[in-house]
């Protein structure tokens, strides 16, 4: 069930009345039906992997209970282990088995030995990527003592599933998002009202941005050869805005919807293009995702504390993973090893960190070398999604070479004058609200109420005028 579909439309409304009028008085019945509406939200895909996810459930739930009763490290280690091993087990079977295979018989065939390939017809579960990781952080959590294993399973089965963050995110931590099924929620207004404002801004991204984008990136990406270099630039600076709307309008609606629920969502972007280093954009981008692997692999490995040699391997291991955790293929490994050249003199200079607080924190407008430090790192972050976008490594190297050609000089062939309109408006208003945990938090939060019902209603009108052909999100592939 896709966010901006008529089926959403129609289930979201349903939900909520049944949750605040029918269930309110009783917390284990709202939980209940949270269970229940987030296994219909994900059976609307395909009701199979259903038992996937139930199992998941099943297996953390009696490993996190086995987890307290034990108290011998050694045991304790291998209860841990069986959570690791089963659900990162699972993911590796559905996203990477034809990846490994077919690797496999091309080392072969690189040698000169012709073997055939048993791959499968697997389809991939929506969403794999995202509650494994879910799951894991509960196991891992409950054996580092850091949390109390719940006794109490139908929260524990709102936790995994919880409809809302299901498939793309935010990847919610068992310390956050956990003990809020434990307390009674009340129907806040002013709460609801938020939650609304950011499932109207998200919305917009998806919709008008990121829809429309896509629309123009499929093209040239998909005819490489037909364009010039400029035209390619184009190509990869929409498909950068419709990552960026695709991406962080999920996670707005998500959270958003959450908000409607009562329930407090972690914020997993923050203006991520308005960055002036890398370091500072992999702190606002899917900041769920970073921060796992920062809490859960970087700092096991030892982190920055060691030597420059095991930093410098870490923030490797860190960016590779993370490359191939969005997908099985060489273009994604490449991504995140781009990202990782990226990272690494910020480290080993010691300015990584230089850059924590907003952007013109105080400021209407940025300074002339900020605004050249955003250029350039957007520029970085350009270059490395070609790869990402990219149907394979070759694509992605003649993409570029054609954009170095005589042909980057020309007049673009694709110059669709009312979107990049659009996409320069949407980045003045993120500009303005860059201060909110959302973008509408605080803009025209001074104003008049007719402004701001009346810049609402601007946004309402866009998403109707400028929809085109429904797109799943692009996420929803990991």
């Amino acid at each position: 069930m896709l966010f901006n579909s008529l089926d959403f439309a129609v289930f979201l409304p349903v939900v909520f009345l049944l949750y605040w009028f029918i269930t309110s008085k009783n917390l284990k019945h709202q939980n209940l039906l949270l269970v229940v509406a987030s296994y219909v939200f994900y059976g609307w895909w395909d009701y199979r992997f259903l038992a996937l996810i139930f199992l998941s459930s099943i297996v953390d739930y009696s490993i996190g209970l086995q987890l307290k009763k034990d108290r011998k490290s050694s045991r304790r280690k291998r209860l841990l282990g069986l959570s690791i091993v089963f659900n990162l087990g699972f993911l590796g079977f559905f996203k990477y088995y034809n990846f490994f295979a077919d690797n496999f018989v091309e080392v072969f065939s690189f040698f000169g030995k012709q073997i055939s390939s048993n791959t499968l017809n697997i389809i991939l579960p929506v969403g794999i990527s995202f509650y494994t990781f879910q799951t894991l952080s509960y196991t891992i959590d409950v054996y580092k003592r850091k949390l109390e294993p719940t006794t109490d399973f139908i929260s524990f089965l709102a936790f995994v599933s919880f409809f809302p963050q299901l498939v793309a995110g935010p990847i919610e931590r068992a310390t956050n998002l956990l003990p809020q099924f434990y307390k009674k929620r009340k129907f806040q207004y002013n709460k609801a009202v938020d939650g609304c404002r950011q499932i109207l801004w998200g919305l917009f991204k998806k919709i008008v941005i990121a829809d429309n984008c896509a629309e123009y990136a499929n093209q040239i990406f998909n005819d490489t050869n037909e364009y010039s270099g400029s035209t390619l630039v184009i190509g990869a600076v929409f498909f950068t805005f419709q990552i960026y709307g695709d991406f962080s309008g999920y996670s707005d609606i998500a959270i958003g919807t959450s908000r409607l629920f009562g329930f407090n969502l972690k914020q997993n972007f923050a203006t991520p293009y308005f960055s002036r280093d890398m370091a500072e954009f992999w702190r606002r981008w899917h900041i769920s995702l970073s921060t796992w692997f920062r809490d859960y692999l970087y700092i096991p490995l030892g982190g920055s504390r060691g030597s420059t040699r095991v930093s410098v391997r870490n923030t490797l291991i860190i960016f590779l993973v993370s490359g191939f955790w969005h997908g099985a293929n060489w273009t994604y490994i490449v991504w995140g090893f781009l990202n990782a050249l990226y990272f690494l003199p910020l480290l080993l200079w010691h300015r990584n960190r230089i850059n924590t607080n907003i952007v013109a924190e105080n400021r209407s407008l940025p300074s002339f070398i900020e605004l050249l430090q955003m250029g350039f790192t957007f520029c970085l972050s350009v270059f490395a999604w070609i790869f990402f976008r990219a149907d394979s490594i070759a694509h992605a190297m003649n993409f570029i070479s054609r954009i170095f050609s005589n042909t980057l000089f020309k007049l673009p062939t694709v110059r669709p004058t009312y979107l990049i309109v659009i996409v320069v408006l949407f980045i003045i208003i993120e500009w303005l609200g860059r201060h909110g945990k959302h973008t509408l938090e605080t803009l025209f939060s001074n104003n008049s109420r007719a402004l701001r019902w009346a810049f609402y209603m601007v946004l309402i009108g866009c998403i109707f005028i400028f929809k085109g052909e429904e797109q799943e999100f692009i996420y929803f592939q990991f």
